[in-house]
């Protein structure tokens, strides 16, 4: 290539040719020398994830996650053989506001829990960018003495912007979990609006991560969630922030007796504990401990169990009828049709889905 840099024009002044990029790929790579990874039957899995097997539990999940049809088929098989082996663990539900140091409590409750002799798994659900459609799973790295031990499964789920969906896959992972023989479960919600009523229908005790120090302590107890929590603790208090945390716990307290009697008999208690310095966190697990022991006495653990099968019973119906309902070839073929006759305000909304189940139910029964 031929610069006008380098003519007469420009005395003293020279442009050597620039040096061509290199391959974006490496030309020692063999084509064609990757690897398959091989299928495994619904025997292997369930045998693998019998024996404690972490990659082959990771590959269910995996399958569970999946949205193609033949690996719903083949996880469906999988949850089904391991449900015998499943039911035998303490499963705990935590939520809190983002900043409440969810995940810093979740690794040194958790270490706590590995370090008296028990298997912990970590499931938790990440939100998912609703213009993207990403999600960062970065729970593990937020977790890395936990990650490092033996005793500890940890596995982030993306939302992808449904809920419900997420949620269902998550108790089939705890089933899948349960089966592989941990012995403790802890699911981690994204801490925003629906995901506490989800998490909360497939867990024994559910716990509320509070933070002081953010404005209004009571502010925390004018949600619903705070007729679900069956405990509270009141987190980062350490330094300066301990004295605003024990009068947050006062506070929490005096409040929880303004609601009615709960469910499972057991007043809440409230803790507060620094998960930074790992002060108060044996009090928070002993919480936990003995509010099941009393469930069991009473009864209400297994009524609490046995409303949630039916209650995701009903829900896996809806979601079966939804996607049913979605994939109906004259449903779709109408759906634009319909869609664009409510845009222009030629068909109200109630007419137009009227009109679909209506060509749904004519298929059916055809």
């Amino acid at each position: 290539m031929v610069h006008p840099e380098n003519s007469a024009a420009y005395k003293g002044l020279m442009v050597n040719d620039g040096v061509s990029s290199p391959p974006s790929v490496s030309p020692y790579l063999k084509r064609g020398t990757r690897v398959q990874r091989r299928a495994f039957s619904v025997s292997e899995y369930v045998e693998g994830i019998r024996k404690g097997d972490v990659s082959m539990l990771s590959q269910a999940v995996t399958l569970i996650e999946s949205v193609l049809p033949e690996h719903q088929e083949l996880a469906q098989s999988i949850v089904e053989k391991c449900l015998p082996y499943a039911g035998n663990s303490i499963r705990v539900g935590i939520t809190g506001v983002p900043g409440a140091g969810k995940s810093t409590f979740i690794e040194s409750l958790g270490m706590l829990v590995v370090d008296r002799g028990s298997r912990l798994a970590v499931l938790a659900i990440d939100p998912s960018s609703e213009m993207s459609k990403g999600s960062i799973l970065g729970d593990k790295t937020r977790m890395e003495n936990l990650s490092a031990s033996d005793k500890a499964f940890i596995r982030p789920s993306p939302s992808a912007c449904s809920l419900g969906g997420v949620a269902r896959k998550t108790r089939e992972s705890i089933v899948l979990c349960e089966a592989a023989g941990f012995d403790t479960i802890f699911v981690e919600t994204v801490g925003v609006g629906q995901s506490e009523t989800a998490v909360h229908s497939m867990v024994d005790f559910f716990l509320l991560v509070q933070v002081t120090g953010t404005g209004d302590e009571l502010q925390g107890i004018k949600r619903g969630i705070m007729e679900m929590v069956d405990g509270i603790v009141v987190n980062k208090a350490d330094g300066a922030n301990l004295e605003r945390a024990k009068v947050a716990r006062v506070q929490i307290q005096n409040a929880l007796r303004l609601f009615p009697c709960y469910v499972s008999g057991c007043q809440p208690k409230v803790e507060i504990c620094s998960s930074l310095n790992n002060d108060g966190v044996d009090k928070v697990w002993s919480m936990v401990l003995d509010y099941l022991q009393q469930v069991k006495a009473n009864g209400r653990f297994d009524n609490r169990r046995n409303g949630q099968s039916k209650y995701w019973m009903y829900e896996s119906i809806n979601e079966q009828l939804r996607d049913s309902f979605f994939q109906n070839e004259d449903v779709r073929s109408m759906l634009q049709e319909k869609e664009s006759m409510v845009l222009d305000n030629r068909l109200t909304s109630f007419a137009a889905a009227k009109c679909l189940m209506n060509a749904y139910f004519e298929k059916m029964k055809r």
